[in-house]
């Protein structure tokens, strides 16, 4: 259902962030105005009005989650490699099973994948499409995202043991982007990056992206090519803001710096990373060297697929690790806001101050996981909520989750052609 005003009225515990503030501020009883798709009023008693009325008196509210690192065409391989290093991952996924996947496939496989971030609440996504094998995988990823209705940065990238890099369809699909009203869509480029590609074609790569004014989400750490990737980018003059790198569980502290410095973020995978062996954790790391960062699912094939799995692996690795220990708010804020401003899109998303975009998550506050709140209602939705609990969601100021169901059209199909896809490329 879309509606030009919509009035978020009498939320039970609404939490949001200030950009300029690293607490939360928590509050009950407000409501929550939104026009045209823009977050314009919060307040107490906001007259509705012509707006659609959506009772939240029973909710938590919360800004849409931003997954900063996800690989949604691998959906249909969930749970393949839970018992696999990074090593196995890749000769699995990447070697064994990635090159069968035709564009119908990939299409339908990263459709359902934006459909389960929905589901759980997250409204943002960073899709890190390493699986352009042709011109034909890129539109279908793009079709993809377009018809789910989530918010999302496609990263154009290439197959991870691929030595052919089609340059000019990178072009093409910027030139889509530019000649459309994109909406929810942006680009990104998404190469091998320093670590893993010869100095030759990482310039290549980032001459490229500067000329198509697009930023960079790239995989970092001490790899067979560059054991200090980030020094090798300072020294090319490479080193770029608003570039992503992601996980650099291996990288030392003198290179967090450098992207600190340079105006980079770090899009971490705590579920993953140490599912898989990266290394040390990395939020209390990227915390002490005032690095900016947010929370990545990566891969559905070894972990969950939902913030509330992160944001517990973040807390209790966090503990783990060296730096600063994270309290739940610093994950939360990791999980929302922070992840917003790792993508470039706190302007936008992240938050519920007005003049943003209305993406929102309505969690059931009446659930038995969550009951009782107010002793601490930041604490309990990072310890205690999962992927459950979430009953509304909000993209954009247009609903497209409530009562606990997607209202995309066709999700019964959409499973079925996952299915489908998931049988026949495993078999």
């Amino acid at each position: 259902m879309s509606a030009s005003r919509l009035l978020v009225s009498g939320i039970a515990w609404l939490i949001d962030f200030d950009d300029a503030d690293p607490a939360p501020t928590v509050r009950s009883g407000v409501d929550l105005l939104i026009e045209d798709g823009r977050v314009v009023q919060t307040g107490v008693g906001l007259p509705a009005g012509d707006a659609e009325v959506v009772d939240a008196s029973g909710h938590v509210v919360l800004p849409g989650f931003v997954d900063t690192h996800r690989h949604l065409w691998l959906t249909a391989l969930r749970a393949l490699t839970t018992e696999a290093d990074l090593g196995g991952y890749l000769e699995l996924v990447a070697g064994r099973f990635g090159p069968r996947f035709t564009p119908e496939d990939l299409r339908a496989s990263t459709y359902f994948g934006a459909l389960e971030c929905l589901d759980a609440g997250v409204t943002t996504v960073q899709d890190y499409a390493h699986a352009m094998w042709s011109p034909d995988h890129a539109d279908a990823a793009v079709s993809a995202l377009e018809a789910s209705g989530i918010r999302a940065v496609f990263g154009y990238g290439f197959p991870v043991f691929s030595t052919s890099r089609d340059l000019a369809d990178i072009r093409r699909v910027r030139e889509r982007f530019s000649a459309s009203d994109a909406g929810l869509l942006t680009m990104a480029l998404s190469p091998m990056g320093p670590s893993y590609s010869p100095i030759e074609t990482v310039r290549e790569d980032w001459r490229l992206a500067r000329e198509l004014d697009i930023p960079i989400a790239v995989h970092v750490g001490a790899g067979p090519v560059a054991e200090r990737p980030i020094e090798t980018l300072e020294r090319e003059g490479l080193l770029l803001p608003g570039t992503v790198y992601v996980h650099g569980n291996s990288l030392p502290d003198e290179e967090l710096r450098l992207i600190a410095s340079s105006g980079g973020a770090v899009a971490i995978a705590p579920a993953v990373e140490a599912q898989m062996g990266h290394g040390a954790p990395m939020i209390g790391r990227l915390r002490a060297a005032g690095v900016g960062h947010g929370l990545g699912v990566d891969v559905v094939t070894a972990t969950a697929g939902d913030m509330f799995t992160l944001m517990r692996a973040a807390l209790v690795t966090g503990y783990l690790g060296e730096g600063s220990r994270p309290s739940p708010a610093d994950v939360l804020r990791a999980a929302t806001l922070g992840g917003a401003e790792t993508l470039g899109l706190a302007d936008r998303v992240g938050s519920l101050r007005p003049g943003k975009r209305a993406d929102l998550v309505f969690l059931r506050a009446d659930a038995p996981n969550l009951v009782p709140l107010h002793h601490d209602p930041v604490g309990t939705v990072v310890s205690s909520a999962h992927a459950g609990n979430v009953d509304t969601v909000v993209v954009d100021g247009r609903v497209v989750k409530r009562d606990g169901i997607l209202l995309a059209d066709g999700v019964k199909g959409a499973r079925e052609a996952l299915l489908e896809v998931a049988y026949r490329i495993v078999h």
